[in-house]
């Protein structure tokens, strides 16, 4: 058996992790969309590096864009096999993957149309609704805590890894020859204190792991303080500095967490009165998605909604559809909140907002999550005095402030937590993945005085023999 490395490798987006048995089939853990900027995250996009069409199966732990965002394009280029994961997270990948194709045909117009002015030939998205469509036919959906057989080499067991709705550590037991091999690929791990969802389940002992490592040499902070430090900066930006508010946020998870937050604030009388804007129809339809599974909620947020059924609406809330209206919240100046995607600021109406707040100080920008430093968000939260924004330059003079405890990501002290269902002695190999170079060094430190040996980062493309 080989793995090979074809993203998240030593980068945090483009999730994918193809393994070859002995018996010759291959399958993919996860098909990742690349995010950011630049000709090199292109061409990642562009080509996988392997042949779309020998893959036999895909296993997807959540469906994030770094996560399933290749997916139709796997399809296109003649993937035929099944789309394993669960319930929820095919209704979030069909949403997020519709939405993905939508904005690239927005983008590639634009972007033609400059290239035509310049005599330059047309380029084409990398894929469009059709395959979209193609590939959500093709997912076949498990509940948790369900050992399922895909052939007679494969045993898959999803277990719930709190990251957002529907997320799964993906647990495998394959069979070659006389050998078997217990692999783990944890996908992104959650928080144990999620405003919403339930605690990461243990998972059973592995001999084989991959684990994301994307907060690995950080501490978040502490939820009870979190909504009140929201709070300060919402005083302070919309009621002291009369501005607006913007918060980038992805569409699944985070947004409802925000709200979530607010409407403990609203519940609790001491959210100013001043008005919300969710602007990112995607987000209205998670929101919709994460109501149609209050299995998935945790204790804390099943006992709230005995008081308060709506745990995601509140007064002053207004979810906004169109691009009319869209576009009239920048000519608006009375203090706002503005929530919009995507979390990295690096597509979505959002850019908009923050090419229209960045350049008056009484604005502050907030972000909220992990921010590849590729992005628009990165930039910004790296301390960048100027900006590029749809090809123009723009000088920072917004604040800009970030919050980590909203982060669908466990910290370095929960990810370790997470890990300790594992016997580290047993433990043959740790591959990390999902993090920046720097970061995985640090965390591969706190593994090793955990017990944790053998422990390897890999490069992009790399394959490593088992």
């Amino acid at each position: 058996m080989k793995i090979g490395f074809y993203g998240a490798a030593k980068e945090v987006t483009g999730s994918k992790h193809l393994v070859t048995l002995d018996n010759g089939t291959q399958f993919l853990l996860d098909c990742g969309l690349f995010q950011g900027s630049g000709e090199e995250i292109d061409e990642w996009n562009k080509n996988f590096g392997f042949d779309a069409s020998k893959i036999s199966y895909v296993i997807l732990s959540h469906a994030h864009i770094d996560h399933s965002g290749l997916l139709p394009k796997l399809v296109k280029e003649g993937f035929k096999g099944k789309i394993y994961c669960t319930p929820a997270t095919k209704d979030v990948t069909e949403a997020l993957l519709e939405d993905s194709a939508s904005i690239q045909e927005s983008d590639i117009k634009f972007v033609n149309k400059e290239r035509q002015k310049n005599n330059l030939p047309d380029l084409k998205p990398l894929y469009d609704i059709k395959d979209v469509n193609k590939a959500i036919s093709q997912i076949e959906t498990v509940a948790y805590d369900t050992p399922f057989n895909i052939d007679d080499s494969v045993q898959v067991l999803f277990l719930d890894n709190g990251h957002i709705l529907g997320s799964a550590s993906v647990n495998l037991v394959l069979k070659e020859k006389d050998k078997t091999t217990r692999l783990t690929f944890t996908g992104d791990i959650g928080r144990y204190n999620n405003r919403i969802l339930r605690t990461p389940q243990a998972f059973p002992q592995a001999d084989i792991i991959l684990t994301e490592s994307t907060y690995g040499d950080k501490i978040h902070d502490p939820d009870p303080n979190l909504k009140f430090k929201l709070l300060e900066i919402i005083e302070d930006t919309c009621i002291r500095r009369k501005g607006k508010l913007i918060i980038p946020a992805f569409s699944v998870g985070r947004t409802q967490e925000l709200l979530s937050a607010l409407n403990d604030l609203s519940f609790e009388n001491k959210l100013p009165k001043i008005k919300t804007y969710v602007d990112s129809p995607l987000s209205e339809r998670a929101t919709d998605i994460m109501e149609t599974y209050p299995e998935c909620y945790n204790d804390r947020m099943k006992a709230f909604m005995k008081k308060d059924p709506d745990p995601f609406g509140f007064k002053g809330l207004t979810f906004i559809q169109s691009k009319s209206e869209s576009q009239a919240l920048n000519e608006r100046h009375e203090p706002c909140i503005i929530i919009s995607a995507s979390g990295m600021a690096e597509a979505g109406r959002v850019k908009h907002h923050i090419l229209h707040a960045i350049v008056n100080s009484r604005n502050t920008i907030l972000m909220v999550g992990y921010c590849s430093p590729y992005s628009l968000g990165g930039k910004l939260v790296g301390g960048a005095k100027e900006v590029k924004i749809f090809r123009s330059y723009f000088p920072v003079k917004a604040q800009v402030k970030k919050l980590n405890g909203f982060s669908a990501h466990g910290d370095y002290v929960e990810m370790l937590k997470f890990l300790s269902s594992q016997n580290p002695s047993d433990v043959k190999k740790v591959f990390l993945v999902h993090g920046d170079e720097n970061v995985m060094h640090v965390f591969k430190n706190h593994l090793n005085e955990a017990g944790f040996q053998n422990i390897y980062i890999p490069n992009y493309k790399e394959e490593v023999a088992l």
